[in-house]
Formats: C-alpha cells, structure tokens, sequence
C-alpha cells in the first residue's frame, strides 16, 4: 500500500525522534550560543494546523533534543532574519518582493540555501544567490518535508537504501522531492 500525505500528518511529533534515533544516533543535538528570534509573530500567519506543527518543531528545536545535521539547524539557519542581514526574499516569479516576516527559516541545505516555512503552511528552498523562493522545492507541509529530509540524508549517509523508500517518494509526489535538477531525488543519483 502506498504511502499518503494523511499518513504522515504528525510525523514531527510522533516519527521524527525514531527516525534519527535509527539513522543518526551519534548526530550532535541543537545548541544555540545566543537566543534566536521568537517563532510566535509568524505562526499567527499560519493555519492552525502548520502553526500548531511549526510550534511543536520549534520546540524541539529550542529545547535542544533534535540533532542538527540533518538539517543544518544552527543559530544562523534557524529563525534567520532576512531583513536584519540585507535579503531579498523574491516569489518563484523572480520580481515579486515578499516581506521578509513571510517565511520562517527551518535549517539549511549544506549549499548555503534555506528551508523556509510559507504562510500557507507550505516548505520551499530559497536560493541565497538569486534570494528567490523556487516553485519546484515545495512540500505541502512540515510534516512530510521533515519525513523526506530525514530520509534523504539518512540515503546519502548510506544507512537507508534509496529502493526502500524511493516508491513512497513518488507517492507522496512532492515538487520538492521530484523536480528534475532541483528535488532531492535528483541529487541522490
């Protein structure tokens, strides 16, 4: 049976943990030097399930119980402020500025670009060289976002065989997974 998006609804609080526990168990946990900028002015731009998800990960995050490798959460991804550091933050069409408070940074990719929570609950990558949110990085939500990241990296690392998730990749038929050139099935071959 194939995987759904309802089927991973909650992920980030109820599979996450496991999950890096399985794949990442020596992996350092989040640890901010200095406080990091408040979650809660952007999660009243979000519908009260992605602010409810959002909440919950920033959290865990805050806390310091989730490794931070597997999505470069550090003090300078995590929460970053746009705005206070000179960025654009353009919409896919490449001319649309967006304000800086409409995305929330979640990590980053290792290339220096970020994975940003939109107020529509969705996840996208924005490309620090063009400053621009890219159409075809997009999941539906935190939940399958963090569900794919972790596998992603946990493929890369060598410790999960791409065949034993790749049909529930396509499945869940994510831009951000499936793009040609930029999903992350695209880099994995």
């Amino acid at each position: 049976m194939s995987l759904t998006l309802d089927d991973l609804v909650g992920y980030g609080e109820r599979g996450l943990d496991a999950d890096l526990a399985r794949w990442f168990p020596d992996e350092p946990k989040v640890d901010f030097p200095e406080p990091v900028r408040p979650v809660e002015p952007f999660l009243s731009k979000l519908s009260p399930e992605a602010a409810t998800a959002l909440a919950g990960f920033d959290r865990r995050v805050r806390s310091g119980a989730l490794p931070g490798g597997f999505l470069d959460i550090h003090d300078w991804s995590y929460g970053f402020d746009f705005e206070a550091n000179g960025c654009q933050v353009l919409d896919s069409d490449y001319e649309t500025e967006l304000p800086a408070d409409d995305v929330w940074s979640l990590g980053a990719d290792g290339g220096g670009n970020y994975y940003v929570v939109l107020p529509n609950g969705r996840i996208a990558v924005w490309f620090h060289e063009e400053e621009v949110i890219e159409a075809d990085t997009q999941f539906d939500n935190l939940d399958v976002f963090l569900w794919s990241v972790v596998r992603y990296r946990a493929v890369r690392a060598g410790v999960l065989p791409l065949a034993e998730v790749e049909a529930d990749f396509h499945a869940l038929g994510q831009p951000g997974v499936l793009a040609e050139g930029t999903g992350l099935l695209a880099s994995l071959s």
